[in-house]
């Protein structure tokens, strides 16, 4: 149902709890043919999660988007992903789920901009390649049911192990990320801050003061980086979070635009037609219809 405030959210770490919960953690194995009905249905998820499908397919769209997900695969999803699977899905996945104060920041500092690969929502594998996943899920496994002495650090360790062994699966998206230099640092810092602050902070400038450094040199640098300018990823997380209110709320046109720091109504409608080719009421009245 949509409402004025919040996308549903829900927090997967608390679904599949021991005896002996771990608070932030959780690690379950799910059958399409048992999957919970509500996932079925746009929503976000309290924390992080890693979803090792383990064979058949699935449907799953996120933030608008289709994607036909074929076993073996990874899939990394962020708290601010809105998401859902697809009814017809018939697949088996163990699914991983933890927020960030759990992983904490070990693999902050192995991983440059760790986070980022939850920005890549879906991850081919080969059979090999899952198989080395799944060495570090059984032993999370079996630590998550056996409730022994140092539980919590021994996961979070194996955890972090896997992120850092999935950041070294070859992607032309998350190359960067295997890097621990001053490019990967600063597209790191820059995605941090432009999370939090794209809704009033719309500027390169913005950033290039906060982090320090000229705008022309953290222009130059995300760009080749990761392909694409700072200027370029602002513009997309205002839109996509235009999308989600023009969906979910029922605010108007106006509403949204200051909400997302816009001048007028009048500059939003001509900003989102820019990126999307359809005013805010057409997107809204088409998504609607898809998804209702």
């Amino acid at each position: 149902m949509r409402n004025n405030l919040l996308i549903p959210v829900y927090d997967l770490t608390e679904c599949h709890q021991q005896e002996e919960p771990l608070k932030g953690f959780s690690i379950a194995r799910y059958r399409s043919k048992g999957y919970i009905a509500e996932l079925q249905r746009p929503h976000r998820h309290a924390g992080y999660s890693i979803m090792l499908i383990l064979s058949g397919k699935l449907t799953h769209y996120i933030d608008f988007q289709q994607y036909t997900v074929v076993a073996p695969a990874l899939m990394f999803l962020s708290p601010d992903l809105v998401h859902q699977h697809g009814a017809e899905a018939d697949f088996e996945s163990i699914t991983i789920a933890f927020d960030k104060e759990f992983l904490m920041t070990e693999a902050q500092h192995m991983v440059m901009c760790w986070e980022c690969m939850f920005n890549h929502s879906v991850l081919e594998v080969t059979e090999q390649q899952m198989k080395e996943m799944l060495v570090f899920t059984q032993v999370i496994q079996q630590e998550y049911r056996k409730n022994g002495i140092l539980r919590e650090p021994i996961i979070r360790s194996v955890l972090n192990a896997m992120i850092m062994a999935s950041s070294r699966i070859p992607s032309q998206d998350t190359a960067f990320m295997q890097t621990d230099n001053v490019q990967s640092r600063m597209v790191r810092q820059f995605k941090e801050l432009s999370d939090v602050h794209f809704r009033d902070k719309t500027q390169v400038a913005h950033y290039a003061d906060m982090m320090y450094v000229t705008p022309g040199h953290l222009n130059d640098t995300i760009k080749s980086t990761i392909g694409r300018s700072p200027k370029q990823i602002i513009d997309e997380k205002r839109i996509m979070e235009a999308k989600r209110l023009l969906f979910w709320g029922e605010h108007t046109v106006k509403e949204i635009a200051y909400q997302l720091n816009f001048e007028d109504d009048a500059y939003f409608n001509r900003f989102f037609k820019k990126h999307t080719g359809h005013t805010p009421a057409l997107f809204q009245k088409t998504i609607r219809e898809k998804y209702n």
